[in-house]
């Protein structure tokens, strides 16, 4: 774009075609008809083109006139969004902001994106609601959710939805440290201790069981479905010596502190998309605009911080 074009150059040349006078424009800008005059010119200098035709009866565009206002009137429309967006940001007090979040997000980085998006919008209220894939992406498309973060479900599930990638995950096989397990490679060494297996409407059920079909492995007789991170830890870290199959995000931190271990079975099958839901073609208020921005932040930060 050409640096000497400036907001009084669009502003004037819009007024302009919609009053079809240059006198009534100038009325409405509180500006000389001399200057508005001038103003118009300068912008036609600029592009190199006549914009306008001038006559006794008022002005009338030019085709290049034509093109060029449905693109001034859409850069003007723009701008006035992010103003209106700026200050709804910052005037937000009382204002709530509801999102959806499957497990593997909530224990990961969900809780630096709300940090950071509070950092911007001190007066909004966050509400997070933890709960199954089918479950959120259902609440979603009834308007009780602004945005779910989570897996991809399966195709049925994601009717009337969009999706935005923010990374990539699989699923993991975790047991305690002192687990006898620890060290196995296959699948079908997993016997003889209770498995803990993801539910229906789990995103990472039909990857689970893709990869378990892939290596002639039967369902687990011995299984105990769920999705809660907290009954997970406590099967697994307690008597029962449970395995655990749950997305890597979910048990990070378990993980990087060695309260629990994963299993070297190779299951890059399971990886899958992790990202953001929203209601398709809805356009994002400027709350939910801001909160999309900092889970992208916060994904591009622990990235930063991973790499070697």
């Amino acid at each position: 774009m050409d640096r000497r074009i400036k907001f009084r150059h669009l502003e004037a040349f819009i007024a302009i075609a919609r009053a079809k006078s240059l006198k009534r424009a100038a009325g409405q800008l509180n500006l000389t008809q001399p200057t508005i005059s001038k103003t118009l010119k300068e912008l036609e200098t600029i592009l190199k083109v006549s914009l306008m035709d001038r006559g006794r009866a008022g002005v009338r565009l030019t085709a290049e006139g034509e093109v060029f206002l449905q693109f001034a009137e859409q850069s003007m429309s723009a701008l006035q969004s992010g103003l209106t967006s700026i200050a709804g940001i910052g005037a937000g007090a009382g204002a709530l902001l509801t999102i959806g979040a499957l497990p593997s997000v909530a224990a990961g980085i969900l809780p630096d994106a709300v940090l950071r998006f509070r950092g911007q919008s001190p007066a909004t209220v966050v509400r997070v609601l933890e709960g199954p894939h089918d479950d959120l992406t259902d609440r979603l498309r009834s308007g009780a959710l602004d945005l779910v973060v989570g897996r991809l479900g399966r195709p049925q599930t994601m009717a009337g939805l969009a999706f935005t990638q923010l990374y990539s995950e699989q699923v993991v096989v975790v047991v305690a440290p002192d687990h006898p397990l620890v060290g196995v490679t296959q699948l079908d060494q997993l016997r003889g201790f209770p498995v803990l297996y993801p539910p229906p409407g789990a995103a990472i059920r039909p990857l689970v069981a893709r990869q378990m079909i892939a290596t002639g492995m039967p369902l687990f007789g011995d299984r105990i479905e769920c999705a809660s991170g907290a009954f997970g830890r406590a099967m697994t870290l307690g008597p029962s010596r449970a395995i655990w199959f749950i997305s890597r995000g979910v048990v990070a931190d378990d993980l990087d502190h060695r309260r629990l271990v994963s299993l070297d079975i190779d299951l890059r099958a399971t990886a899958g998309p992790v990202g953001i839901m929203a209601r398709a073609e809805e356009v994002p208020g400027p709350l939910v605009h801001l909160f999309r921005q900092s889970l992208r932040e916060t994904v591009a930060h622990s990235a930063t911080d991973s790499a070697p």
